[in-house]
């Protein structure tokens, strides 16, 4: 059991599988949505996945120490209160880890070489907080995959 997140990268190709994760949940997660705000994601996500080969995945690979990074905070926490089930727990600080999670997102559009995606974002980034939230369950399990 990991006491630091970061530590889980030292794992070989830990990066790869966490971002192969992370897409996987981002999938899930988009397909399970519907309304206006769910269609306005799914066509940022198509701009995203088809903008140039691969950019997605080197991208995803790219936020995983930040996400683990910003995640930090919250696994301390999480343990010192006594563990349990970490997407339960992110679940209850819902704002609070999407804020997290949002900046660093927010932090790679401020240096992207890529106008049409930081439009795709800057379109979506405002109504994401919901979307976010729902997935934390499913990120809590992500982390504890790699923790065990």
């Amino acid at each position: 059991m990991y006491s630091n997140l970061a530590d889980i990268l030292e794992q070989d190709g830990a990066v790869a599988r966490i971002a192969a994760d992370c897409q996987e949940v981002v999938s899930s997660e988009l397909s399970s949505k519907s309304g206006v705000s769910a269609a306005a994601l799914k066509v940022a996500y198509k701009a995203v996945t088809t903008f140039a080969p691969g950019y997605y995945q080197t991208t995803v690979e790219s936020m995983v120490p930040n996400l683990l990074h910003e995640l930090q905070p919250f696994w301390a926490d999480f343990h010192a209160a006594g563990g349990g089930v970490f997407g339960d727990y992110l679940g209850k600080r819902g704002e609070e880890v999407t804020e997290a999670v949002l900046s660093v997102t927010d932090d790679m559009t401020e240096g992207s070489d890529h106008p049409t995606i930081v439009k795709a974002y800057k379109a979506v980034r405002g109504s994401a907080g919901p979307h976010i939230e729902a997935a934390l369950p499913a990120v809590g399990a992500l982390v504890e995959k790699y923790v065990a």
